[in-house]
């Protein structure tokens, strides 16, 4: 009976692989088991332990141990301030964890503080500095203040006082007391247009620049060396301005008064 069951089931799977061969699709597969083994308990004991081992001594390393721990401070990037009067304001807490010191705080501090930096970038240098990279503005113009000068960067932004203006910056001269371009436009508006029009002069021009007088937000007067002068008008077309006064002082070299409030149609006068 044994042998006949066998030999039905054997004939019934023949007959089925006979019917998928003919009807094209894959006989059936035989089945698979497959087998997991879980990780030993013991295993995930000693990973588990090893993991909060490892953690506890890298916080150690960071901020409980003498190894990484803030010792001195490298300034780059000083012009007129010294390192002195950098580090003074940044304040590195020396001795403290590296990883804890906030440089965020620090730039800020060096940007509030110290208004001559334009900007600041304090960096951890492993195992043991603070780097303090400092970027100082420059003056393109300065403004009487008194008996000092204010110095004006390139944003329009007076950042300093000082008893001598720097060699080579035009002095900003504003006469608009009585003018309606004060009321609507306002003292910072004219010293950006001033910061301007002295960013778009040639270079052979910028040198032999003195001072820069506003008297409205369209009449801008340029005076250079040798008692010349030049009417620029507004900031408009600043570098068609600056190219035809170029073409100009060559055409007319000993000319004492320019006009290129309107570009296309230049003048030149005096000798």
């Amino acid at each position: 009976m044994a042998g006949q069951a066998t030999a039905q089931r054997g004939g019934g799977q023949a007959e089925k692989s006979a019917k998928s061969a003919k009807s094209g699709r894959p006989g059936p597969r035989p089945s698979r088991v497959r087998r997991f083994r879980l990780p030993r308990r013991r295993g995930l004991l000693v990973l588990a332990v090893t993991a909060v081992v490892l953690g506890a001594g890298v916080i150690w390393l960071l901020y409980g141990s003498t190894w990484l721990r803030a010792e001195h401070v490298k300034t780059t990037g000083t012009r007129v301030l010294t390192t002195g009067e950098v580090e003074a304001v940044a304040a590195v807490p020396i001795g403290s964890p590296l990883i804890s010191v906030d440089t965020d705080a620090i730039e800020a501090r060096l940007r509030q503080k110290l208004p001559r930096i334009d900007s600041a970038e304090v960096v951890r240098s492993w195992p043991h500095g603070i780097g303090l990279k400092v970027t100082e503005r420059r003056p393109v113009l300065v403004m009487k203040n008194g008996a000092k000068f204010d110095e004006v960067d390139v944003k329009g932004v007076r950042f300093a006082t000082v008893a001598q203006p720097s060699k080579g910056v035009p002095q900003l001269e504003l006469t608009v007391s009585q003018s309606p371009s004060l009321r609507r436009f306002g003292t910072e508006r004219l010293v950006l247009e001033a910061v301007r029009i002295t960013g778009e002069l040639p270079p052979a021009v910028a040198k032999e620049t003195h001072s820069v007088r506003i008297s409205s937000y369209d009449s801008v007067t340029l005076e250079l060396t040798g008692g010349r002068a030049v009417r620029w008008g507004s900031d408009e077309e600043g570098e068609l301005k600056g190219r035809t006064l170029s073409a100009l002082m060559k055409a007319r070299p000993k000319a004492v008064r320019f006009d290129v409030s309107a570009p296309t149609a230049p003048a030149a006068s005096g000798s």
